[in-house]
């Protein structure tokens, strides 16, 4: 983390972030709205993403939106890439070292809701982590997190009174993370729907837990690219996932703005 935190200050400079935001797949372009953008790829910070997932960028941006200085990760490490649902703590462990105290986190999903279609986006409210906690190892009492409004209350409070101001329609919901990478049975979606869930998705539980754990405040919206298996006449593939992302992508470079004004 040493390593990472000199490179970061040595090409941005030392003034603290504001805010991180990780970006899913598909999403990448959200990363345009910032201005005075430096630029630093992953593979010059130690325990940042070394994933190889297409439709992820490969770069930290650091630089301004509006009045805050924001970190923006145009992509991450997923548990299905190494086995390792802990990958992302080095960089979010960075990120809280520059001075975040608020982390937003975005993906791409599958609903389970006929009320939001692909093109849609869901605001998190809640969580259903149907894979391996990232904190299993962690030795310190720290480890017992608690996750009782995980996704701050008053963020989310703030998004919808910016989507209503900027007429984008929202819901919310409970978000089941699988670990992927094969997509969901038609019988896993009916679980799923049965548990509670409103979306399925490949990764941002695990991100959740680590900036719990860390303190961090978190914000999660997905981006909905395709309806659970078995809900459509689809067939679900990651290149639909990308292409129908483009769709969420234009509100969130929309939303974002307006929710970072209130951070």
């Amino acid at each position: 983390m040493a390593k990472a935190l000199k490179t970061i200050r040595n090409q941005a400079g030392e003034a603290p972030i504001d805010a991180a935001l990780i970006l899913g797949s598909g999403l990448s372009e959200v990363g345009d709205l910032l201005a005075e953008t430096v630029a630093i790829p992953f593979a010059e910070l130690k325990g940042f993403p070394r994933g190889g997932v297409s439709g992820h960028g490969k770069d930290l941006l650091i630089g301004q939106m509006g009045e805050k200085r924001l970190a923006i990760l145009t992509g991450r490490q997923h548990y299905y890439e190494q086995g390792d649902a802990a990958a992302m703590r080095p960089a979010l462990e960075t990120l809280a070292e520059l001075g975040t105290k608020t982390v937003l986190l975005t993906n791409s999903a599958g609903s389970l809701d006929h009320d939001v279609p692909p093109g849609s986006l869901m605001l998190l409210a809640d969580h259903i982590a149907f894979g391996p906690n990232p904190l299993i190892g962690e030795e310190t009492d720290r480890r017992f997190v608690n996750m009782l409004d995980a996704y701050d209350p008053e963020l989310r409070a703030a998004t919808h009174a910016a989507a209503s101001r900027l007429e984008i329609a929202l819901k919310e919901g409970v978000y089941m993370w699988f670990s992927g990478p094969s997509f969901e049975t038609p019988a896993e979606i009916r679980m799923a729907q049965t548990l509670g869930a409103n979306a399925v998705g490949m990764s941002t539980v695990p991100e959740v837990i680590l900036a719990r754990f860390l303190g961090l405040r978190v914000w999660a919206c997905s981006s909905i690219t395709n309806m659970g298996a078995g809900m459509a006449q689809e067939t679900i593939s990651h290149a639909q996932t990308k292409e129908v992302a483009r769709l969420g992508a234009e509100k969130l470079k929309r939303l974002i703005p307006a929710l970072v004004e209130e951070i």
